[in-house]
C-alpha cells in the first residue's frame, strides 16, 4: 500500500525537526515516504498531511494562506489522515485570541491566552508564560493515536495559547498548567497535538509511528 506523508512547507512550521521525526517513525513502517512540501498539488495527491506551526497565529494563517496551501489543506482535512502540531493544531479552530485571528474552522472552538498572573506552582514558584518543557498528558479518551504511549506520559510543550473546543468530544488529551487544558484534539480523521512529538523522544516517536498506520 501506498503511504506518502506530506509535510506541509507553508513557511512557518518547525520544518526539520518535524520531517526528520516522520521520517524516524516511518523507517519502520513499509512503504511510508516523506515529502516536504510547499506544492498545493503535492499535498492533494498524498495520502496523509503533517500541519506543523510555529510562532505567531495570526503569521502562520496569513502565510498559509498566501502561500497557495490553504485549499490544499482544507481538501485533505475532509479526505485523509491530518496531524497538526503546536500552532498546526491551534489553526484548526475557529478563532485565536491572539491578534483577533480567524482559523480554518475545522474543530469548533477557539484559543485562548493562559490567565495565571500571580499564580504560584507547588513549589511556590510563579507560573510563567509560555509554558516551556515537558509536563504531563493525560489521555480523555481512547484513540488509535495513543496506541502504545502510556497514559500521563510526559511530552514537550513551548506555548502561550491552548484550545478550548466547544465540545468536549473533540478533546483527546488534557495537561495540567495553572489549571486542566485540552493539548490534544481529535474528529473524524483529525488528530492535532499542542506538545511538540517531534521534541518528545520515544513517545512523540510513537505517535508519528501510529499516524503512519492509523486509517480513520
Amino acid at each position: 500500500m501506498n503511504n506518502k506523508v506530506a509535510v506541509v512547507d507553508y513557511g512557518m512550521g518547525n520544518l526539520r525537526s518535524v520531517a526528520q521525526a516522520v521520517m524516524h517513525a516511518a523507517s519502520v513502517v513499509d512503504h511510508a515516504e516523506v515529502v516536504v512540501t510547499s506544492d498545493p498539488q503535492v499535498v492533494r495527491d498524498a495520502h496523509r498531511v503533517v500541519l506543523p506551526g510555529q510562532g505567531a497565529m495570526p503569521d502562520c494563517m496569513r502565510e498559509l494562506r498566501e502561500s497557495g496551501l490553504m485549499d490544499a489543506v482544507l481538501d485533505a482535512a475532509h479526505k485523509k489522515p491530518l496531524f497538526g502540531v503546536c500552532v498546526g493544531m491551534q489553526m484548526l479552530l475557529d478563532h485565536s485570541a491572539e491578534g483577533d485571528t480567524p482559523g480554518l474552522g475545522l474543530i469548533p472552538g477557539e484559543v485562548v491566552k493562559f490567565d495565571l498572573a500571580g499564580r504560584t506552582q507547588a513549589d511556590g514558584s510563579r507560573f510563567k508564560v509560555p509554558q516551556m518543557g515537558w509536563n504531563q498528558v493525560l489521555q480523555t479518551r481512547a484513540h488509535p493515536m495513543w496506541q502504545d504511549v502510556p497514559d500521563n506520559s510526559y511530552f514537550y510543550f513551548v506555548h502561550s495559547f491552548y484550545a478550548r473546543p466547544k465540545d468536549l468530544a473533540h478533546c483527546a488529551a488534557q495537561t495540567d498548567y495553572g489549571d486542566l487544558f485540552t493539548c490534544a484534539v481529535s474528529r473524524d480523521n483529525i488528530f492535532a497535538t499542542q506538545f511538540h512529538p517531534e521534541k518528545s523522544a520515544t513517545h512523540g516517536l510513537t505517535l508519528y509511528r501510529n499516524f503512519l498506520h492509523w486509517t480513520p
